[in-house]
C-alpha cells in the first residue's frame, strides 16, 4: 500500500496528513476561523499568508506523529483545484517541492474528490453506483459516480452553495462565523415550522422546474425582508425561530432533490460529503428519508466533514494505485469541474 504525504490549503484551514492505503496515520489541521469571523468571512490574501506560516510546522507534525521521515513517502499529494488561488498556490509549490526533495511522484488532487473520498473509504467501502451530495461553503453539487473516478454532474446550485446561505443568514441574524454551526444551534431553541420560506427552484424554458438543481439566493432574501419587517416594526427579531425555519427548508430541499435524483438515475445509494454534512438536522432528515424509500446512506464521519489533508491523502492513494501522477509543471485552478479531474494526471491542463 503507498504511503502518501498530503497537503490542504484550498481555503482557511492549513493541513498536512499522512495516509497509507485507507489508513490515515496523522492528521494535523490549523484552523484559521476565529481569525476570518472578525471580517464575516474568509479573506483571501489573509488565508494565504496564514497558510505559509503553518504548512512547515503541520507538516513535521504529521511526519513526527506517522513516526516516519519524509524519504518513507511513496509520494507528496495536494490540492490543486478548485479553491482560492492563493491558497491553493502555497498548497501545491509546498507539495512540488517536498516531491522534488524526496525524489517521489507529486499527485495533484481535486478537492471535491478528497471530500467524496472521505466517505468511501469505509469498510465495506459503499456499493457503486452512488449519488454524491457535495455540500459546503463553496459548492452544492449532485454527482453520479457510476465507477471509480467516473463522474457525472446531475445537478447543483445556480448561485450561493449551502454553506455560503448559510454564512449569509447568520450574519443577518447576527450570529457568528461559520454560520453552519451557528445557526445549528440557535435553531435548536426554534421553531422551524413559524416562518414559511420559499425553498428555491430553478424553471425550466418549457414550463416547471428543474428536478434536481437549486438556489438559495432567494432563500437568503426571504430572510432578509423577514429580519428587516421585525426591525422596522421596532421587535425584538426572534432569532431562533427564524434560524430553525431557514435551517428546515434547507435540509428539506438539499435532501428531497438528492433522493429523488439518486432514485431517477437507478443509483444504489447517497454519499455525503463536505462541511454542510455536519450539520446534525441534515444527517437526522437524511437518515430517515433514505431509510424510508431503501436507499443506502453514507455519511463521511464528523471528523472528515470539514477540509482536511487526510481526505486528499485518501484521494491520493487511490490515484497513485491506479498509476496516475501529476507533472511537477501542474499549476493551480480556482474552478475545474470534478468530472475532469482525469486531466491532472498528465499534460498540465493549467
Amino acid at each position: 500500500m503507498p504511503t502518501v504525504l498530503a497537503l490542504e490549503t484550498s481555503c482557511d484551514e492549513s493541513a498536512a496528513a499522512v495516509v497509507r492505503g485507507n489508513v490515515v496515520l496523522s492528521s494535523e489541521v490549523a484552523s484559521q476561523v476565529a481569525e476570518h469571523a472578525q471580517f464575516g468571512g474568509v479573506v483571501p490574501e489573509l488565508a494565504s499568508r496564514r497558510h505559509v506560516e503553518a504548512l512547515p510546522l503541520l507538516v513535521e507534525r504529521a511526519l513526527h506523529q506517522a513516526q516516519l521521515p519524509l524519504t518513507a513517502m511513496d509520494a507528496v499529494a495536494a490540492t490543486v483545484a478548485p479553491g482560492l488561488s492563493g491558497a491553493l498556490l502555497v498548497g501545491s509549490v509546498t507539495g512540488r517541492s517536498l516531491a522534488r526533495l524526496a525524489g517521489v511522484p507529486f499527485i495533484g488532487i481535486h478537492h471535491l474528490e478528497g471530500h467524496l473520498c472521505s466517505a468511501l473509504s469505509g469498510d465495506p467501502a459503499p456499493e457503486l453506483p452512488l449519488l454524491v451530495l457535495l455540500a459546503s461553503g463553496g459548492h452544492t453539487e449532485l454527482i453520479a459516480m457510476r465507477s471509480e473516478g467516473d463522474y457525472e454532474r446531475l445537478g447543483g446550485s445556480r448561485d450561493d452553495a449551502a454553506g455560503e446561505a448559510f454564512d449569509k443568514v447568520a450574519r443577518l441574524l447576527g450570529l457568528g462565523y461559520p454560520g453552519g454551526p451557528a445557526i445549528e444551534a440557535a435553531a435548536r431553541s426554534g421553531d422551524p415550522e413559524r416562518f414559511a420560506f420559499p425553498p428555491g427552484r430553478i424553471s425550466l424554458p418549457g414550463g416547471g422546474f428543474h428536478p434536481y438543481d437549486f438556489s438559495f439566493s432567494g432563500l437568503k432574501t426571504a430572510v432578509l425582508r423577514e429580519v428587516e419587517r421585525w426591525r422596522q416594526q421596532g421587535e425584538e427579531l426572534p432569532v431562533a425561530d427564524l434560524a430553525a425555519s431557514f435551517q428546515a427548508v434547507v435540509c428539506r430541499v438539499l435532501v428531497e432533490r438528492s433522493v429523488r435524483c439518486a432514485e431517477d438515475h437507478g443509483l444504489n445509494g447517497v454519499v455525503v460529503v463536505g462541511g454542510v454534512s455536519a450539520n446534525g438536522a441534515l444527517r437526522e432528515r437524511l437518515q430517515r428519508v433514505s431509510q424510508e424509500r431503501g436507499l443506502a446512506l453514507h455519511l463521511a464521519p464528523l471528523v472528515w466533514c470539514t477540509d482536511n489533508a487526510a481526505m486528499i491523502g485518501l484521494a491520493a492513494c487511490r490515484r497513485f494505485g491506479a498509476q496516475q501522477q501529476s507533472s511537477l509543471q501542474l499549476g493551480v485552478a480556482p474552478r475545474w469541474p470534478l468530472g475532469e479531474a482525469d486531466a491532472l494526471y498528465g499534460p498540465p491542463p493549467f
